[in-house]
């Protein structure tokens, strides 16, 4: 699936979710502030060296997906690879996160729009991500993130 299709898939899901319009603004308030915390607690355990911490917060699963420029990982595990390959140790720099909007597509569904700063000692990484978000039993995870 090229870029061209994944847009229109996550148009397509952006569509249908939207028409769910049972969640109310107390839920999406309390939606919104539960993956704002999550983002937060994802760029603590990043800012502290913990890649485990970090990826806590995306779902444990083969399922997942993971799409940079012309990269795609399929799976959890091809994740957590990626990143302890390329920032373990000094390499993590600091990340922050910025122009965050959420958007409550349902009681277990949000769709996250945000920018990505990595910063290091002589350099730094930025870019842009969209995230989607589903509520599991055991809390929320992202079950896709698309960054470039």
């Amino acid at each position: 699936m090229n870029n061209r299709h994944i847009t229109i898939v996550l148009a397509a899901l952006l569509v249908f979710f939207a028409c769910d319009r049972t969640t109310s603004d107390q839920s999406k308030a309390l939606i919104t502030n539960e993956i704002q915390l999550i983002m937060k607690q994802q760029k603590e355990s990043w800012n502290s060296g913990s890649i485990d911490g970090f990826m806590q917060y995306y779902w444990k699963s083969d399922d997942f997906t993971f799409q940079s420029g012309d990269v795609r990982l399929n799976g959890w595990d091809e994740l957590l690879e990626m990143y302890q390959r390329n920032y373990s140790g000094e390499n993590m720099g600091t990340l922050d996160f910025t122009d965050i909007e959420i958007q409550v597509l349902a009681n277990d569904v949000a769709f996250v729009l945000g920018r990505w700063r990595v910063a290091k000692q002589d350099s730094f990484k930025q870019g842009l991500f969209t995230l989607i978000f589903k509520k599991f039993n055991d809390g929320w995870r992202i079950i896709v993130d698309h960054s470039s």
